[in-house]
């Protein structure tokens, strides 16, 4: 099997699971959700089922209810972890998998997301990413203080909110370029290191970026050498054409949110048509199907069954994606259409992170074993060769040697 021929799968971390209620669970650990120890072990057992990538969610507020707003719940989940400083610390108990933490950029300054993601993929020796997310909200907003908010009277239906999220995505998108210029801005070959000479660093192999833009301007270099991976890989999660176009003009993958066959063809369709938009030059990107899953229990609680006693307890979980229920083979029936229709992968959701992520693991991954759709062991050192993509990449400040 070839590393083109098989699926690509990854998880998405949010604290105890997808699901309000899973946090109430048996096997579910609440106790232990700001602690090292539960992160590293949720990772452990996605590596030790060679899945491609771990996401780890983040926002810059309080999880909650509404879309734009907060909300007074006290008997769901509030409160998380930094996710790029969770991948950090995960990064030395594993070797293999890849790790995506969410960081939002909307009022956080590229330099440091450059600098953070830079340090991740060193710490994890070639491993890293980064999911770019934008901010929306007024709470979020109100944390800095540094601008307005216009306030949406209808949501993100009032044209007005709709520009604003526009506006919000082509400033994301400054930001993808100037950190991409900053992991550049150091030569591969910059640090000498020759105490015989005296000589650390090669000056003339360390690059100002200079970029001036509409919200900011940065001169650069940057103070961490390039990464290992050169370039880590950028993700972003889009459900519609603005979402879209930032995905191609900015990432090397993409996680959308399909529902049946139909809708998941249409999607990918509409991505494509973002590439030719942008007139996008880079490699095709990589696109992933995210499912919320709900898997049944080996020996135990049918996925459907657990679903509906979860919605019971409290809220009844409502999804961006599709929410699938049944067993590893009928997941596996759902991924290899998927990839069938051109999908890269998938990015799987566990309803309750300490049972659905072992079923992934073990069980699911297996059926797409004995199928010939994936690997048997991890491949490559770096998420880049685990996704198929350059692993070479030129920096743009070397000088092309004169024929």
């Amino acid at each position: 099997m070839s590393s083109s021929e098989r699926l690509r799968l990854g998880v998405a971390l949010d604290g105890a699971g997808w699901h309000p209620a899973a946090w109430r669970e048996p096997s579910s650990r609440p106790g232990e959700l700001f602690t090292p120890g539960y992160w590293t072990d949720l990772v452990r057992t996605a590596e030790a089922g060679l899945l491609d990538f771990a996401t780890i969610e983040d926002s810059l507020a309080l999880q909650s209810t509404e879309l734009l707003d907060p909300d007074t719940r006290t008997d769901e989940v509030r409160g998380r972890l930094d996710a790029l400083l969770i991948a950090a610390r995960v990064a030395p108990a594993t070797s293999g998998i890849g790790l995506i933490p969410t960081v939002t950029v909307t009022h956080t300054e590229p330099f440091h997301v450059s600098t953070g993601i830079a340090t991740l993929d060193y710490t994890a020796e070639g491993r890293a990413g980064w999911q770019a997310k934008i901010s929306g909200r007024r709470d979020e907003t109100r944390h800095f203080g540094r601008r307005e908010h216009p306030g949406f009277e209808n949501g993100y239906q009032d044209p007005s909110a709709r520009a604003y999220v526009a506006e919000l995505f082509d400033e994301a998108a400054d930001v993808v370029e100037v950190v991409r210029r900053l992991w550049d801005s150091w030569e591969d070959d910059a640090e000498i290191r020759d105490v015989a000479t005296d000589r650390f660093l090669d000056a003339a192999k360390v690059h100002q970026v200079d970029f001036v833009g509409r919200w900011f301007s940065v001169r650069g270099p940057a103070i961490t050498p390039r990464p290992p991976q050169g370039q880590p890989v950028v993700a972003a999660l889009a459900h519609a054409e603005v979402p879209y176009r930032f995905a191609a003009r900015s990432a090397d993958l993409v996680f959308v949110t399909p529902g049946d066959e139909t809708h998941a063809r249409s999607v990918l369709a509409e991505v494509r048509a973002a590439e030719r938009a942008v007139a996008r030059e880079e490699e095709p990107l990589q696109v992933f199907a995210d499912l919320v899953a709900f898997l049944d229990q080996p020996g135990g609680e049918r996925g459907a069954d657990r679903l509906a006693r979860l919605d019971g307890l409290g809220r009844r979980l409502v999804s961006d994606t599709r929410i699938f229920t049944g067993s590893a083979s009928e997941l596996a029936d759902t991924l290899a259409a998927l990839g069938a229709l051109g999908y890269a992968g998938a990015r799987l959701r566990p309803g309750v992170a300490t049972d659905d992520l072992p079923v992934i693991a073990a069980e699911v991954t297996g059926e797409l074993r004995r199928r010939g759709l994936f690997r048997d062991a991890y491949e490559s050192d770096t998420l880049r060769g685990l996704l198929g993509l350059p692993a070479q990449v030129p920096n743009r400040y070397t000088a092309v040697p004169a024929a």
